[in-house]
């Protein structure tokens, strides 16, 4: 991760200077000022053009707009607009406060990402804050921006990996290692016997038709002192071929993804961790390939979860949710949470009724979807309330089994909520899931995205836990 400085004094880079709404330099800087006049609409949000002084220093001026507020845009578009090891120096206003420095920091770290095993590699040149107001209060401003940065690049190295290399075994290794370089941090890894033994049948139903055997990964942070206990779920499908009930080759290209929810609950933990948050975090991460072989789940098949109920399955390719399953089934039991909190790239249905750039919330607890709301829109990642109808049960009824978790009636998304409930008991009243399978992935680079993971749910989950 490339560094972001403070400095007092302006030196040759290229520079940024941020202008409001109106078109107002907020530095005071008159060249830009007159420069801004003859332009339309420079201040609009993550809007930047370059104003060129070929016989001045700095040459290159990046003129960038911060609209209403919204500084993490204009740090986004500051550092987009540079290349690769250019020097960049942006202009902190007077006065702005350390909480728009942290989101001009997020900004321009969000948008020089560059998944490590790129050829490119990542960015590796340092950016400048040029200011000399509240050293401190920025400073720590930057350390938080940095801490949940890092995480957000972590959920994105994660989700981007090749599933040739990311199998169920790989991804709890990675844990390991972050969790290591971190005190306080505790980690559970489940393997194939031990699921047998505890009975996550759920997660070995899934995992049964691959060569690489599934895992349950269980990341602690237990400050002393804490009063609230976060159970954080993640579905950690390392590749979805759609098992016996195979998906189109169009639908596998992105399948490498579907372990989106398991990067960002793990992610966000270890960032809860750096920042040392006075909040007890658990994050669940049932991991899986769900692969076709001989040895995979059939359609029909009935399987045990590890709370006794069982599920009718007809379809291999509605796999996220057995895991999940298991894994809510377990909190509830044995963590004893205040809060669960799950994410999951479960169902197309989440774009077809939202689109690309936004996750569909479900929770019977106002209070939890209006944080999460509010720490959704403040770190930058939208989500929207649906509905839990209870009616819409009766599509989850099966003849041969406490559930059917693949009913084919609609409402995809919605009846994936109301399968899940089924396994939070008395918690049902505290517990959210956000369906964000389309948010979790850009198609290209733009504002505080790069094509490819965009590591969604980890901002909004730090977010959240900070408050």
């Amino acid at each position: 991760m490339f560094a972001i400085r403070l400095v007092t004094e302006a030196g040759q880079a290229t520079r940024a200077v941020l202008v409001d709404a109106a078109g107002t330099p907020l530095g005071g800087d008159d060249e830009v000022a007159a420069w801004c006049r003859t332009e339309d609409d420079p201040g609009r949000a993550g809007a930047v053009e370059t104003l060129r002084r070929p016989l001045r220093t700095p040459a290159k001026v990046l003129v960038v707009g911060v609209g209403a507020d919204d500084y993490r845009a204009a740090g986004a578009a500051a550092v987009g607009a540079v290349t690769r090891d250019e020097e960049l120096q942006v202009e902190v206003p007077e006065g702005a406060t350390p909480e728009q420095v942290r989101d001009l920091a997020e900004g321009i770290w969000f948008a020089g990402y560059r998944f490590a095993e790129a050829p490119e590699g990542p960015r590796t040149a340092a950016v400048d804050l040029i200011t000399t107001n509240d050293q401190d209060g920025y400073a720590r401003s930057v350390a938080g921006a940095q801490a949940v940065a890092r995480a957000v690049w972590l959920a994105r190295d994660l989700t981007n990996m090749p599933s040739s290399t990311k199998n169920p075994a790989w991804f709890a290794g990675q844990v390991l290692a972050e969790a290591a370089t971190r005190p306080g941090l505790t980690v559970t890894v489940r393997e194939h016997d031990q699921l047998a033994a505890e009975g996550f049948g759920g997660i070995l139903a899934v995992g049964g038709g691959s060569a690489t055997p599934p895992r349950l990964v269980e990341l602690s942070w237990a400050p002393e002192g804490a009063t609230r206990h976060v159970v954080l779920v993640g579905k950690g499908i390392t590749f979805d071929t759609g098992g016996i009930s195979i998906k189109t080759r169009e639908g596998m290209k992105l399948m490498k993804k579907d372990m989106g929810g398991a990067a960002a609950v793990i992610a966000a933990t270890l960032a809860a961790a750096d920042l040392s948050l006075p909040v007890r975090v658990t994050a669940l991460a049932p991991l899986a390939e769900n692969a076709v072989s001989g040895s995979a789940y059939r359609p029909g098949d009935v399987i045990t979860h590890y709370d006794g109920s069982t599920s009718e399955s007809t379809n291999s390719d509605a796999e996220g949710r057995l895991v999940l399953a298991d894994a809510l089934g377990y909190a509830v039991a044995t963590l004893a949470p205040d809060v669960v909190i799950d994410l999951a790239t479960l169902t197309g249905a989440n774009m077809v009724a939202l689109g690309k750039g936004m996750a569909a919330l479900y929770s019977h607890d106002d209070e939890l979807a209006s944080a999460l709301v509010e720490a959704g829109a403040a770190a930058g990642e939208r989500m929207w309330r649906m509905p839990l109808p209870d009616e819409y049960t009766e599509y989850l009824r099966s003849d041969i089994a406490d559930r059917h978790s693949s009913p084919s009636q609609g409402a995809g998304s919605v009846v994936a909520a109301l399968y899940l409930r089924d396994f939070l008991g008395d918690k049902s009243g505290s517990w959210a899931h956000l369906d964000m399978s389309a948010p979790s992935w850009s198609d290209k680079t733009g504002g505080d995205l790069v094509k490819g993971a965009t590591g969604w749910g980890v901002r909004t989950l730090v977010r959240y836990l900070s408050a």
